[in-house]
């Protein structure tokens, strides 16, 4: 990299860091048990270079020691490009040499975005340990489940017993609590052992407001005339000074998908990643993160509120590059049409059957519609987009744990009609992803919790809580005291998922597994050709959904779901569901099934009236009518 420590092949280690505000930079080594003289450091001053950067060759560095930086003989500061802070943000940085480990996936493809199953994970409650080595022994679990990929949610160094991950300071340091690089090395490797695909959730919208010092090198980390992102200082991607800011985090990007054989990333929040300058950085980003990726194809996602498909369009589109953007409509359609409640962000949608058909055929809803949660329209246009770009779920860690107890949301809705809408998810065009635990049914909430210290503890817990009261029923003051605090311990423990539950609920776990399996294997879901589906709503909550055979041929299949009460009779007159020439409708597939716990649905006759059980999803294809 251009920089950090580096270890070198003839010996010593090369260190180089930008710190323009600064006169003189030297890196203080660690040579004995403790730091100072009694620890025998030793102290390599450091060359300036033009540009503000600082570089030097420690002949007597090695892997494994413990190094600070030095900065106009002031104080001592951890390296900004760190791999390791095995002290935590506030410690001193290790010299990692990352040609170290042995790599086993000399084979591994990489991935691309159509075909994928995503599962969102939390390595801290994700096993009891919460360790990159017990989420290591999950995976063949997750390969027999249906998952293609694991998707992490962020690793980068941040202070704390445990977190989220999105107030990360270090971003090249793997957060030292769930083991070592090596630790996460091991866990890349074991999955691409299996088949399994491992992306990561990476932040580049702000930094972490505990152990980030960077402004301690320079002050044009940061864009001052800019106003600040929700989270923090926005950063300086197109100011003065800003080229070694840019090269900062496009270095990251690559880091990862380099050294850690990541097979793509996950960017936060990119909204917020505010850039004006001729080419943005998220195009400089997926660019540099595909060249290091060599041989290997890596999918690359954004999370983005509002919804602008400039960032997975294609470069000669006039777009950024990217593969992938997560679908918060779907989403909100769904949990509206399920809990019936449409509060905040959640006040545009109605949940409607059609607002369900065009979400499942179109990708975003919004595009550009005005939007009056945001008071402002939003979105673009998806026309022409593949269905695979659109990342859809009923869960993730965000809408999870928006609510006053974190609360599944199975447990907000009926049995039936979580199940109905879950087969509508899994058989949509659109790329699916789990959230840790949701294919069992786990019980575990999923809370926000945040391990910061005195005033900014209190100050964390106090937003927590005026965000939330956006939901004007958790404003409601009887809910006050039930409101979990992020910053204790308790709160985190809490969203650690219990992986006996695995056992205990069979038929839910089945009922996801044997959906992955129809959509993998069947030729007509596994196209994922939005643009070959039709819908037609056919009750108050139901409709069906058309998904046309790409060889033109009479092969298709129907999907009709119904979030309300049976229909019969049904309206027959609606063009969608009438069978192919010389074939009838049969029944493969269908939500109340028994072996889900499910309690049946009545005989398909499908030469009169159908009778639609109420509350379920079925799966239709045609067959030869028999000779009389």
């Amino acid at each position: 990299m251009p920089i950090g420590a580096e270890v070198m092949p003839g010996g010593g280690v090369s260190f180089r860091v930008w710190a323009p505000k600064r006169s003189r930079v030297s890196v203080v080594l660690q040579q004995g048990p403790a730091w100072g003289p009694d620890g025998n450091d030793l102290t390599v001053e450091l060359n300036a270079e033009p540009d503000g950067y600082f570089s030097g060759l420690a002949p007597k560095a090695r892997a494994g020691m413990l190094y600070r930086y030095r900065l106009d003989d002031e104080g001592s500061y951890p390296d900004p490009a760190s791999r390791f802070q095995p002290e935590g943000p506030h410690g001193p940085s290790q010299i990692v040499d990352p040609r170290s480990f042995t790599w086993g996936d000399a084979k591994w493809p990489g991935l691309k975005m159509h075909g994928q199953v995503l599962y969102e994970l939390h390595i801290g409650t994700f096993t009891p340990e919460g360790t990159w080595v017990a989420a290591a022994r999950e995976l063949d679990f997750l390969k027999d489940l249906g998952v293609t990929c694991v998707e992490v949610m962020p690793v980068a160094e941040f202070p704390g017993q445990f977190g989220w991950g999105y107030d990360g300071v270090d971003l090249f340091a793997p957060y030292h609590c769930y083991g070592s690089p090596d630790d996460f090395r091991r866990f890349v490797d074991a999955a691409h052992a299996v088949g399994l695909g491992v992306v990561l959730d990476v932040v580049y919208n702000h930094l972490g407001p505990d152990g980030a010092y960077h402004r301690s090198f320079s002050d044009d980390y940061y864009h001052t005339a800019r106003d600040k992102t929700e989270w923090g200082d926005s950063l300086n991607f197109d100011g003065e000074n800003s080229a070694p800011v840019r090269e900062f985090f496009v270095e990251n990007a690559g880091y990862w998908i380099e050294e850690f054989h990541l097979d793509g990333l996950r960017l936060d929040a990119t909204q917020a990643m505010i850039d004006e300058s001729p080419r943005h950085v998220l195009a400089a980003i997926s660019e540099h993160a595909r060249r290091k990726a060599g041989r290997r194809s890596i999918i690359l996602m954004a999370e983005d509120d509002s919804q602008e498909t400039v960032r997975i369009r294609t470069p000669d589109e006039g777009g950024y590059g990217l593969d992938a953007q997560w679908n918060d409509d779907f989403h909100h359609s769904a949990v509206v049409a399920l809990t019936g409640r449409s509060e905040a962000y959640y006040s545009d949608f109605l949940g409607t059957p059609q607002e369900l058909i065009s979400a499942v055929k179109w990708g975003f809803l919004f595009q550009g519609q005005y939007f009056a949660w945001l008071k402002k329209p939003r979105g673009s246009l998806t026309f022409g987009l593949p269905s695979s770009a659109f990342i859809t779920y009923l869960e993730n860690h965000d809408q999870v744990s928006n609510s006053a107890r974190g609360d599944r949301l199975r447990t907000l809705t009926s049995p039936a009609q979580y199940k109905a809408m879950a087969a509508l998810w899994l058989l949509s065009p659109g790329t699916p992803m789990f959230f840790q635990g949701q294919e069992y049914g786990a019980a575990a909430p999923f809370l926000y919790f945040a391990d910061h210290v005195d005033d900014l503890a209190a100050a964390v817990h106090k937003g927590r809580n005026e965000f939330l009261t956006q939901f004007r029923s958790i404003a409601h003051p009887d809910l006050a005291d039930f409101l979990p605090n992020p910053g204790e311990e308790a709160t985190f423990l809490a969203s650690k998922l219990d992986l006996s539950e695995r056992s205990r609920n069979v038929e839910l776990l089945d009922f996801h597994r044997d959906l992955l399996t129809l959509r993998r294997v069947d030729p007509i879901f596994r196209q994922q050709r939005g643009d070959l589906l039709h819908g037609a709503v056919i009750g108050p909550e139901a409709f069906v959904l058309r998904y046309f055979d790409p060889q033109g041929g009479p092969d298709c299949r129907l999907v009709v779901v119904n979030l309300g009460r049976d229909l019969f009779p049904n309206p027959t007159s609606e063009p969608l569901v009438a069978s192919p020439r010389g074939m009838r409708w049969k029944i493969v597939w269908y939500s109340e099934h028994p072996r889900y716990g499910g309690c049946g649905a009545p005989p398909f006759e499908s030469d009169t009236h159908w009778r639609i059980p109420g509350r379920a999803s079925l799966v239709l294809k045609p067959v030869p009518i028999e000779n009389p």
